[in-house]
């Protein structure tokens, strides 16, 4: 496997003073711990670094080329300025050869689902296992096809197919992807049609047949007739 290629000098422990000066020529400060060896600086040539290490991951070994001495080594911590978020320093975590090592590699999710095609959703709770290897068998990332998978089914990490000299880690029982669907928003709608009970119809509308206050209406209607004729019985007798 073909690792990212760094250039670095060695370079004796420095003041504050010293180590601002090198970032204004452009370099950038750094340390390389493990391999049984004692904590090493380095100093890296800062355009240089941040295009050989675009994308990579925590697991992405990167070989140190250090005054013709080649050491692998994982990219352990970089530190930022607060201000310009430059990098201003770097530590390196060395990785021996013949040592097996444990290391966090990425999934990589490729195609549409066939949940997703029948309207649902894809969610992907896992984003990295955590692996134990060889640094040359390290992969650097895991890709996982979920073409395949339906709506209520999902995948899992012992769905993922066997690496050669690869042994996973993480439980076999974690969910790293599933399709699911949306909620129905039906019943709110419906909820809304239907008016509470005891709540007055809307206004305009018409009351129901029979409904109570339909009574008053028609018995004053009726009366006034009845009235009429009374005093039309007085007159005719005068």
């Amino acid at each position: 496997m073909n690792h990212p290629v760094l250039n670095a000098e060695e370079r004796k422990l420095s003041t504050k003073g010293e180590l601002h000066g090198l970032r204004r020529q452009g370099k950038i400060p750094a340390v390389v711990y493990g391999g049984g060896q004692s904590a090493l600086a380095i100093v890296l040539d800062a355009k240089e670094f941040k295009q050989a290490t675009a994308g990579v991951s925590e697991s992405t070994i990167i070989s140190l080329n250090i005054g013709g001495k080649k050491k692998d080594a994982f990219i352990r911590e970089r530190q930022r300025d607060t201000m310009s978020t430059d990098i201003i320093h770097v530590d390196f975590l060395e990785v021996a050869k013949d040592r097996a090592l444990r290391a966090k590699v990425s999934l990589h999710f490729t195609g549409v689902p066939v949940g997703v095609k029948e309207g649902g959703i894809l969610e992907t709770p896992g984003h990295e296992v955590e692996v134990e290897c060889l640094p040359a068998d390290l992969p650097e990332k895991i890709e996982i096809d979920v073409s395949a998978l339906e709506a209520n089914h999902s995948i899992h990490v012992r769905d993922i197919p066997a690496m050669k000299n690869v042994k996973i880690l993480t439980s076999s029982e974690l969910v790293l992807a599933v399709v699911k669907y949306a909620k129905a928003e039906a019943e709110p709608v419906a909820a809304a049609a239907a008016p509470a009970e005891g709540a007055a119809p809307a206004e305009g509308a018409a009351p129901a047949e029979g409904a109570a206050g339909a009574a008053p209406a028609e018995a004053a209607a009726g009366a006034a007739p009845a009235a009429g004729a009374k005093a039309e019985k007085k007159e005719a007798k005068k």
